[in-house]
């Protein structure tokens, strides 16, 4: 949580914003917060429950060890070797999963885990954030693809569209790859596997049938559906990109990526992972609507304030979605509230 909070304040204090001088001392370190520090931490934590075993908690340490360790001002060789350590950790408890049970999604799940790997281990021998970005985006949406999958697969019977998911799921992966050699080509087939696995998630999750549901199973499903719409308009902004279309912006295309499709993502799951990880009830509310609209249209203004040039829109924006990210965890705490309260007056 330490790593979500100054990562997103570090994330204001590049657009020039106040901040805390903690936060404007980690401005550069915002990818390596919100990403390896915080979703390594959290997807590996929840990576760990699933196993079941002591030792692959020691992934999600090293990793939320290295927020700490980053957030304190220790050397940066420190902080890189945790988040390689603990990447390293996670792709092994993957690779035991996967060897437990050789299904589709488990092969995804891997092949997102070699990405966050092998993106810390390039940040770990000198690269720029910038260059192993892609890794770490690889990482976030073969994991989310993967697990809906796994989510999807009393529906999903035919095995061709199971094995079509994994064959698109290449393609970010070999994408990245080929962008050390060949960025333009590299950059092309990346953008094409995200609208492979984004128009994929459309037609056959489970969602499309959920979202007909009530309560929570409706809430879920609105989320899935809202981030695969931004994955899509990730992948038409990186082809953008990759082919030199005038005025899109990479800030547009990694907030619609980051912002749009992950947190769409953590928004619409939590209510699920968080009890199943901390043991703690969560009563669903209609409140949480709320943070999810504010969310999308927060994004939406800063994405037309970045490919418009309007920067007053993108600042706008960019604050909408820090308060947006603030009132989900706010709106998280008063119903983990409301449910232990409600526990009690059971109990007495």
């Amino acid at each position: 949580m330490l790593s979500l909070v100054f990562g997103v304040l570090a994330g204001l204090a590049r657009l020039g914003l106040a901040v805390p001088h903690v936060a404007l001392q980690q401005a550069a370190q915002h990818g390596v917060l919100m990403i390896p520090a915080f979703f390594g931490t959290v997807i590996g934590l929840e990576r760990a429950v699933a196993i079941g075993q002591r030792w692959a908690y020691l992934a999600p340490l090293s990793t939320g060890a290295a927020g700490i360790a980053l957030l304190l001002g220790a050397p940066p060789v420190i902080t890189l070797a945790l988040l390689t350590l603990g990447s390293l950790l996670f792709l092994i408890a993957s690779i035991k999963v996967m060897r437990i049970q050789q299904a589709v999604h488990n092969w995804i799940l891997l092949g997102g885990a070699s990405g966050l790997f092998i993106g810390n281990l390039l940040l770990l021998n000198g690269q720029m954030v910038s260059q192993v970005l892609y890794w770490w985006i690889a990482f976030l949406v073969l994991t989310i693809a993967g697990e809906r999958l796994e989510l999807s697969r009393l529906v999903i019977r035919d095995q061709r569209k199971r094995m079509a998911l994994a064959l698109l799921s290449v393609m970010p992966l070999a994408g990245t790859a080929i962008g050390t050699f060949n960025p333009s080509l590299g950059l092309t087939l990346f953008a094409l596997g995200l609208a492979g696995i984004g128009t994929w998630l459309l037609l056959f999750d489970i969602a499309r049938r959920t979202v007909r549901l009530t309560g929570l199973t409706r809430f879920t499903a609105v989320c899935m559906l809202a981030g695969y719409g931004w994955l899509l308009l990730s992948a038409l902004l990186f082809l953008g990109m990759a082919l030199e279309w005038g005025g899109i912006s990479r800030d547009a295309a990694l907030h619609a990526m980051f912002l749009g499709f992950v947190f769409s993502m953590v928004i619409g799951h939590a209510l699920i992972i968080f009890p199943a990880v901390t043991r703690l009830k969560i009563p669903y509310s209609p409140a949480f609507y709320f943070p999810l609209l504010l969310l999308q249209l927060s994004l939406l203004l800063r994405i037309v304030g970045g490919l418009g040039g309007n920067a007053d829109f993108l600042m706008q924006g960019s604050i909408l979605n820090a308060v947006t990210l603030a009132l989900f965890i706010l709106t998280l705490v008063w119903s983990i509230l409301r449910g232990q309260l409600g526990q009690a007056g059971r109990a007495a």
